[in-house]
């Protein structure tokens, strides 16, 4: 679809709904309806995304990377979680969405144990494949939990990775209040780096906007030494923030990676989303971010659309 065609449905959209709705994506029907059976079936490719900026905007890039190759596609965006998102994909209100591959994998196995990308990739097609789904290609983009400090407390500190968090002991450290039961929360500092072992070194302190404006804030401003920030956070960049390297892989990977219904594969479709994620970093995401939710305020489809071109994936 030329540059033209995508800004008359962008246009289309401003039309039949509000603003605020118009810059969530313009959706042809309720998102948790069973409609759109009919298009599954065919052609028509129905991309969705999870109730969240970030996705949207992936959601967005995959739709306009699809229509500029010629194929027939509409979104339905910020339907909600996997609760929502799986049995949408089953039932044909949509029949694509970016999804992320660790999280996806817990979903359907919450016991799993895979970490790394490989492995966690590896494991996606059976996962997936018991409701007639699959996965493409991920991408090196990951939004995932990691432990973050200030550059002058990693450089004052040496720190680089999260094991060297035991030179700064004690210390305070910000995150959701789940945090301090999670497998690569509290216990995982214990257990798989040795942080923390001795009572009282480490002091959690909750926060209930997950890696948000408040925990950034108190990490910013001395109140706690650590926090737990996701990796596409704007502030990473904006607050100069140094993210701990994680060797033991105790966080699972979280790639951006396409899942969709089997019966709209082909290999045209898969060749337009691979591309996409061989070019897919996490910076690209902490940018799209920062352009749709700070100050700029760009409209999702705008930050994809020019992400894609700068990119090589779309014509000027």
């Amino acid at each position: 679809m030329t540059s033209r065609a995508r800004k008359t449905r962008l246009a289309a959209c401003l039309i039949a709904v509000s603003t605020t709705v118009a810059l969530a994506g313009c959706a042809t029907a309720d998102p948790t309806s069973s409609g759109g059976g009919d298009a599954a079936e065919g052609d028509a490719i129905i991309v969705g995304s999870f109730a969240f900026p970030e996705s949207e905007i992936l959601g967005e890039i995959y739709a306009q990377a699809l229509e500029a190759e010629g194929f027939d596609v509409s979104t339905k965006f910020n339907i909600g979680p996997r609760q929502q998102t799986i049995p949408a994909l089953q039932d044909g209100s949509i029949n694509l969405i970016p999804e992320y591959n660790g999280n996806l994998l817990a979903y359907y196995d919450t016991a799993y144990e895979e970490r790394t990308t490989e492995d966690v990739d590896a494991a996606l097609p059976d996962a997936v494949g018991a409701d007639d789904l699959q996965v493409l290609d991920s991408a090196a983009a990951e939004d995932k939990d990691a432990y973050v400090v200030t550059k002058k407390t990693a450089e004052d500190n040496d720190l680089k990775a999260i094991g060297d968090l035991k030179a700064l002991e004690p210390f305070s450290l910000a995150s959701n209040p789940q945090f301090g039961e999670l497998g690569y929360g509290i216990p995982g500092l214990r257990d798989v780096y040795g942080v923390g072992v001795e009572a009282g070194q480490v002091t959690f302190v909750p926060y209930e906007d997950f890696g948000g404006p408040d925990t950034v804030q108190a990490l910013v401003d001395g109140t706690v030494q650590v926090a737990d920030i996701y990796t596409t956070s704007p502030a990473i960049k904006a607050e100069d923030l140094v993210v701990l390297e994680d060797p033991e892989n105790m966080i699972s990977a979280q790639n951006v990676i396409p899942l969709l219904s089997k019966d709209i594969y082909t290999d045209e479709l898969a060749d337009v989303l691979n591309a996409i994620s061989a070019k897919l970093t996490t910076d690209d995401l902490i940018d799209l971010r920062e352009r749709v939710e700070g100050d700029e305020k760009a409209s999702a489809a705008t930050a994809a659309e020019e992400w894609l071109t700068s990119a090589g994936l779309l014509d000027e």
